[in-house]
């Protein structure tokens, strides 16, 4: 069964940092390509927005207009590991992060992710 772990979320500072995290398990991590998605504040999960996706060998990188420039998105297939480094952080990075299996920039209103999220949430 299809698993994913989201980590790496906290509390930032306004132009600070993060790195998160997702780890998974129970598919052939290398066979699919990985996207990260945001749930933003006050938002049900029928507003996830894509954040950024990456091919299954790291080759092809993909990111949304809003993080363009400041975010990278990695992966380590030896660890199953899928990572989003956010530089810059604006207010409107804020929101629950999940990780998503494939390159997928669109959600419909019924999708539902299979991680549990990680927070972030930015300050002045």
């Amino acid at each position: 069964q299809d698993h994913l772990v989201e980590s790496g979320g906290g509390l930032a500072q306004n132009g600070g940092s993060l790195r998160l995290s997702c780890l998974a398990s129970g598919f052939t991590f290398s066979n699919f390509g990985m996207s990260w998605a945001r749930q933003p504040p006050g938002k049900t999960l029928e507003w996830l927005e894509w954040v950024s996706s990456i091919d299954n060998d790291g080759s092809e990188t993909f990111y949304a207009d809003s993080v363009k420039g400041r975010s990278t998105i990695s992966r380590d297939n030896a660890k199953n590991v899928v990572y989003l480094q956010i530089n810059g952080l604006k207010p409107e990075d804020a929101g629950r992060y999940y990780c998503a299996t494939g390159v997928r920039m669109f959600y419909p209103p019924g999708f539902r992710p299979l991680g549990q999220r990680t927070q972030v949430t930015v300050t002045s």
